[in-house]
């Protein structure tokens, strides 16, 4: 039997989405499938991840297409997954008039089918495949104006939309191949800064979190993992009273914390 799809206010999410491994780890699959057993059913879902920068912003196919495994050097089965998931061209024309009546440019890319930071967390939150995605590119990095394209978005909220951000918390591979094992100093050290300033409701410092945090440029030497959280930010504007982590802790020296605002 289909729980019925929501139409109250969504939450915004931003998640540490992992690597294609993530579907082997003894924990990090219930603490995703707990999650989303806890919220409301979506209409749809608005995906960005970190792995898709297009200018101007992208919309994903709004048809059911291959996955893009954008990843090199796995076993083969990982290529070997399959993520179905309705299209969502309701949702994508939506998202053409909120963004180009506030004066984003948006272009259609049809054949691009869902990255693995959009479909690996989904496997595990969403097994069935049942629910309309779309995945829209991040055209900057700047972390304002992802913020500001967060705050278009977030009406969508209210039409039964999950807006998800797909990052990773902390995320400097190079650094971690010369860590050695254990969690590495400045990755504990940026996630218990940004889990504070996100306590504290304290966006500028979230925003400038590369002059303000501790390890900033260590724990993002270039800022595409860290950045979907700012349209998240942006889509739950005013309600950052309401965050909370939802997955903590670290996976390979890397943070996966992941929240929930709303």
């Amino acid at each position: 039997m289909t729980t019925p799809t929501s139409q109250e206010r969504m939450p915004a999410l931003y998640l540490s989405h992992g690597a294609p491994p993530l579907a082997d780890d003894p924990v990090w699959p219930g603490e995703l499938a707990a999650w989303s057993a806890g919220l409301p059913r979506p209409k749809a879902i608005l995906m960005v991840s970190a792995h898709w920068e297009e200018a101007p912003l992208a919309l994903g196919a709004t048809t059911t297409v291959p996955l893009v495994y954008d990843f090199w050097g796995f076993p083969r089965h990982y290529y070997e997954v399959r993520y179905a998931a309705p299209g969502a061209p309701a949702l994508a024309e939506s998202v053409r008039k909120l963004l180009r009546g506030a004066g984003t440019p948006v272009q259609d890319v049809p054949d691009r089918g869902l990255d693995h930071g959009a479909y690996v967390p989904l496997v595990e939150m969403f097994p069935a495949a049942d629910i309309p995605v779309l995945q829209v590119s991040m055209p900057t990095l700047d972390p304002a104006g992802l913020y500001e394209i967060g705050r278009k978005l977030a009406p969508l909220r209210d039409e039964g939309v999950l807006i998800v951000g797909s990052g990773f918390f902390t995320h400097n591979l190079a650094a971690l191949r010369h860590a050695g094992g254990g969690v590495p100093g400045w990755s504990s050290e940026f996630d218990d800064w940004g889990q504070r300033s996100l306590e504290a409701q304290d966006i500028d410092a979230l925003l400038d979190f590369e002059h303000k945090s501790p390890a900033g440029r260590l724990a993002h030497p270039r800022t595409e993992h860290f950045a979907p959280l700012f349209v998240t930010l942006g889509a739950a504007d005013g309600e950052l009273g309401e965050q909370r982590s939802v997955i903590d802790g670290f996976w390979m020296g890397m943070a996966k914390r992941s929240i929930q605002i709303g």
